[in-house]
């Protein structure tokens, strides 16, 4: 004889239902930036057999919609309570193929594929080039295996404490970069050697940047569950309106403000760290008291 569930264990039931699948979204949300990264390689690989530069645009825009995925899969992950293990690590992952492997052979073909043979004394223009988006490759995964083992990171040039800001470049952002820069030109490929020195700087400095311990803004603190962010969809609307309008010099100008913004804090705070007085010695310690 069959039993009806009285209906305090069916309101039960049902929330722990919902709570198990919503630990599905994240993990979506993580797949499309896998998906993206996947896209990007892809048009990459066209654009070496057909040297149509409107391959490399497209990939650039893939990873920039990787990079809101990415945003996206986290926050709703902290939203829902649905964090788990297995998110983060499928997340780390996915950074790796997307915004690792996609943005450095992006940078290759973009800015070495096209240039003219040059040799700098025993080593080509290209190879130095291959040298420099493998190093960005090398240094976005150490970037992602530092964050993975580290509970507390502390920055070299602190701030306010909690987790208003990242330790080093993260790997979303240094990708957005090599993104922003390939797109503002429309994937047009770099033709000069000159202009390809300049490009192993900038990419061999993004990487520095990410395995460094400046500190990094990472708008963790935007609450978009206050009663009234009238300010926050004013600000978001205007920027998706300029994105649309102008996605070239607009994403551009985002990408190097971030990167020079932990730039400069490095700065500020070594000259604000110069002009302090230096702490007492152990003999002077001891006479004050």
């Amino acid at each position: 004889m069959d039993f009806p569930i009285p209906r305090r264990r069916q309101d039960e039931q049902r929330p722990r239902r919902m709570s198990k699948g919503m630990y599905i979204l994240p993990s979506l949300f993580t797949c499309g930036n896998m998906a993206a990264g996947f896209y990007a390689i892809v048009q990459v690989l066209y654009y070496a057999i057909t040297n149509e530069h409107w391959h490399l645009d497209h990939a650039a825009i893939a990873i920039g919609f990787a990079v809101l995925f990415d945003g996206l899969d986290g926050r709703i992950a902290r939203m829902t309570g649905t964090s788990s293990d297995f998110g983060r690590e499928l997340d780390s992952l996915a950074d790796v193929i997307t915004f690792g492997v996609a943005p450095a052979m992006l940078a290759w073909a973009w800015g070495f594929h096209g240039v003219p043979p040059l040799w700098l004394g025993n080593i080509k223009l290209t190879q130095l080039g291959g040298i420099a988006c493998f190093l960005f490759l090398v240094a976005g995964a150490s970037r992602l295996a530092r964050f993975n083992i580290t509970s507390n990171p502390q920055p070299s040039n602190p701030g306010r404490p909690g987790k208003k800001y990242f330790v080093g470049m993260p790997i979303p952002a240094g990708a957005g970069v090599i993104a922003a820069m390939v797109h503002f030109r429309d994937g047009e490929p770099i033709h000069s050697w000159y202009t390809a020195l300049t490009w192993v700087a900038m990419v061999a400095a993004v990487g520095y940047l990410m395995v460094s311990t400046w500190r990094f803004y990472s708008f963790k603190d935007i609450d978009f569950r206050s009663r009234h962010p009238f300010r926050l969809i004013l600000l978001l609307a205007a920027l998706i309106a300029a994105v649309a309008a102008f996605s070239g010099p607009v994403l551009f100008s985002i990408a190097l403000l971030y990167t020079f913004s932990g730039v400069f804090w490095r700065v500020q705070w070594m000259f604000r760290r110069r002009h302090q007085p230096p702490p007492p010695t152990y003999k002077e310690a001891s006479q004050i008291t």
